[in-house]
């Protein structure tokens, strides 16, 4: 049985009532985060036709907003340690919320650009502020676990009503709508913020590295823009020049942050075993659930045929398998240990991965599902309890600067995933094309075809019927070869994800850094709300 460290002092105090009503207004923002991330995939079409952008113009509407989330995520993180967790958190919200409106009634491409890298901006406060909130809101092992796995299944709620709701708004109002959607959380987080978070920060911060945080850009965000070229165009010496670009940075950040006396991020936290092989997991895990989603989406509305609105209920069980594994793996990991929960959740996705290779063109939506969902929720435990990891391997004081590398680890975990096993399915897809796609197509049709079944799709518009379908026949079944491929690739990364957990994560000896801070260390900001105390 999993135990934890014995430190010899006091137990840690138990969250009352206040707590988890703060969790219940941290949760907002989180949701809202995810439910932001897809919900403009649905207005891309009706804002095009009232703003007119480019094709180059509409990338930068969809990516600028997680570029700019993935980028300053570090900086986020480790500014809330400086000047206060809650007081970051409160500046965030109220700059999504003026963003928000002004990302709504944008009257060009080039000012909804502006706006949603503002809005990446403001969001990248609210992630590592929440998660760290929660970490100093509950100190209590077995009641961190649990806030942890509700505060991941708000995010993974948000992922997935995400299109219905965003579908609904569009219906009845213009594109700007799905934009304010934010603007009461965020009036509802202000309020209640204040009220019911209390305030945390490193007593002893040192200055911010204003070096640091241009590196830490130029580390991660080369890499992000490497990773969609190739999921987009494949291998270019584009993307090998950014990615090159990146990694470099990101050697030079890392060299620089040992040398200062207070660092951006204290990488001493990766010679914890649980905290980087928590992240391990975590890239392994979220590069599965991007990659193989990518390809389900499309698999429902490309293949099966659905709209985005139709196809959007389809995926809330996935979501929903997510949350239940999420929220039952901290309490069996309390029983049998943190690294079998995972590597038990990760063999079923293991299981779902290779059904999910038997699945042809014609078998609809159903089945399909049904083996995305075992996919998601094998790993709904690997979200939960490799996060709680991250946050409980660091020392209170450097809560924040944990929680922005778990969510940057889940950010290029995604990228990667899309990038890599998206790339793995394009290829099979043209391969396959190639030699299935009848002869006598229109040229320009056929070249489409071969290139992806969104270009086969969109040529056979303007074919006669019969001749459409002798092209998305071929295509559709060389894409359900490539979803395929993709699965079997999913479920080989799982036997990787489930000897890191059992290799690094089946004890918890190991969670406590050496030189963890005392949980004193970061103490309540004077005049602000102190922690309840143990039965209060």
């Amino acid at each position: 049985m999993e135990t934890a460290p014995e430190t010899g002092g006091p137990p840690a105090p138990r969250a009352t009532r206040r707590e988890w009503i703060g969790l219940a207004v941290l949760a907002l923002p989180t949701t809202l985060l995810a439910l932001d991330l897809g919900v403009l995939y649905l207005a891309l079409p009706h804002l095009s036709a009232d703003l007119d952008p480019s094709s180059t113009q509409q990338l930068w509407i969809m990516d600028i907003y997680a570029f700019m989330i993935a980028g300053f995520l570090i900086t986020m993180g480790t500014l809330g340690d400086r000047i206060g967790r809650r007081r970051l958190l409160l500046i965030g919200a109220a700059a999504f919320g003026v963003a928000s409106v002004l990302a709504a009634y944008s009257t060009s491409a080039e000012m909804l650009i502006v706006t949603r890298a503002l809005l990446g901006i403001a969001g990248a406060t609210l992630g590592p502020s929440t998660l760290a909130l929660i970490s100093n809101m509950f100190q209590d092992e077995k009641q961190r676990g649990m806030a942890i796995a509700i505060w991941m299944s708000c995010f993974m709620a948000g992922t997935a009503v995400g299109p219905v709701i965003g579908g609904a708004l569009l219906e009845y109002f213009w594109w700007g709508s799905v934009f304010l959607l934010g603007v009461p959380v965020m009036v509802i987080l202000l309020v209640a913020g204040p009220r019911l978070l209390p305030e945390y920060r490193d007593p002893e911060p040192g200055r911010l590295d204003l070096a640091s945080v241009a590196l830490s850009l130029a580390a991660i965000l080369p890499v992000i823009y490497a990773l969609k070229e190739v999921a987009a165009h494949g291998v270019s010496a584009t993307a090998l020049a950014a990615g090159a670009v990146g990694i470099a940075s990101a050697v030079v950040f890392v060299a620089r942050q040992r040398r200062l006396t207070t660092p951006l991020l204290d990488v001493g936290l990766f010679r914890s075993r649980s905290f980087s092989g928590a992240l391990a997991v975590m890239l392994i895990g979220t590069a599965t659930l991007g990659g193989v989603g990518l390809f389900v989406t499309q698999y429902l509305q490309m293949v099966d045929g659905l709209s985005p609105l139709a196809a959007g209920p389809w995926m809330l069980p996935s979501a929903l398998g997510t949350v239940v594994g999420a929220m039952l793996a901290p309490a069996v990991a309390q029983r049998i240990g943190t690294g079998q929960v995972i590597a038990a959740g990760a063999a079923l996705s293991a299981v779902g991965g290779l059904l999910l290779t038997q699945v042809g063109s014609g078998s609809g939506a159903l089945p399909v599902i049904a083996c995305f969902t075992l996919i998601f929720f094998g790993l709904g435990p690997m979200a939960a309890l490799s996060t709680d990891l991250v946050v409980g391997a660091a020392p209170p004081e450097k809560a924040g600067s944990a929680a922005s590398t778990s969510e940057t680890s889940s950010e290029l975990g995604v990228a990667l995933g899309v990038a890599l096993l998206g790339s793995v399915g394009t290829a099979v897809y043209r391969a396959e094309a190639a030699d299935t796609l009848p002869a006598g197509l229109p040229a320009g049709a056929a070249d489409a075809a071969r290139e992806s079944l969104a270009g086969a799709s969109a040529a056979a518009v303007d074919l006669s019927e019969s001749v459409a379908a002798t092209l998305l026949g071929p295509a559709r079944e060389a894409f359900t070869s490539g979803l395929n491929s993709v699965a079997g690739a999913s479920a080989a990364s799982m036997v990787v994800l489930i000897a890191l957990a059992w290799g690094l994560l089946r004890s918890r000896a190991a969670d406590t850094p050496a030189e963890a801070a005392p949980q004193g260390a970061d103490a309540p900001v004077e005049g602000a709300p102190a922690p309840a105390a143990p039965g209060a």
